[in-house]
């Protein structure tokens, strides 16, 4: 554990308490929040950068569109959150991606109540016909949602769906009629979150309790989501 890092348990978190949160970096797996400045990867000590998304400011890029397009073909339900086998299956088939940092299990981001503890969760579910393709984890607070985990199936690798789903969570969040979308750290340095950089209207955090609009275009050279 960093020095920098800071945690603390919480069952249950009201849509305000989540939208405070939230805006000072804090992010939750399961009833552990937490919020940590340096991360460990590949021997390299990289800078942690909490990110969120003004919906109001947002517009797809060219490649973006391109994906909406691709997917054109695909079927989105939203429902509150609960975990079972067909969300189960692809974690199984997702979790084969990984060659370092496996998860175990979807309980490491998410409770075992998890469309109200810590907070309200809904589920993106995405269905090529009958047969779930993506999955988007996100909480939803007043003013704000979070993406918590994002899943795909690896036989669908070429429609970029990590890219798709977040396209999805933010013109979700739009139309709720909320402003932020948060889809996560990234760092300031290269690294496999870099294509999180790659949307208008994007913000990041200074750990200093401020806001800072992130240029367009960061990221740029990871143009394509590395998941993908």
């Amino acid at each position: 554990m960093s020095s920098q890092e800071e945690y603390f348990l919480c069952r249950q978190a009201g849509p305000g308490l989540m939208d405070e949160l939230w805006a000072e970096g804090w992010r939750h797996f399961g009833a552990v929040f937490f919020r940590y400045r340096r991360w460990r990867h590949c021997g390299q000590t990289l800078t942690v950068t909490p990110l969120r998304m003004d919906v109001e400011r947002f517009a797809p890029s060219r490649s973006q569109r391109r994906v909406l397009g691709r997917n054109r073909d695909l079927r989105v339900e939203v429902r509150p959150t609960a975990l079972d086998a067909e969300l189960w299956r692809m974690f199984e088939a997702h979790r084969r991606r990984f060659r370092a940092d496996t998860p175990d299990s979807l309980h490491d981001f998410l409770s075992y109540a998890p469309a109200e503890v810590p907070c309200r969760n809904e589920t993106l579910r995405v269905y090529s016909g009958e047969r779930l393709v993506a999955a988007h984890f996100l909480d939803v607070g007043r003013r704000a949602t979070s993406a918590v985990y994002s899943m795909f199936d690896p036989e669908e690798s070429r429609r970029s769906l990590g890219i798709y789903t977040i396209l999805l969570a933010a013109e979700h969040t739009r139309r709720a009629g909320r402003r932020y979308y948060y889809p996560g750290y990234a760092c300031r340095e290269p690294s496999p979150y870099d294509y999180k950089k790659n949307f208008a209207g994007l913000e990041e955090y200074d750990w200093r309790g401020r806001w800072h609009s992130l240029a367009e275009g960061a990221g740029r050279a990871a143009a394509t989501d590395p998941a993908a």
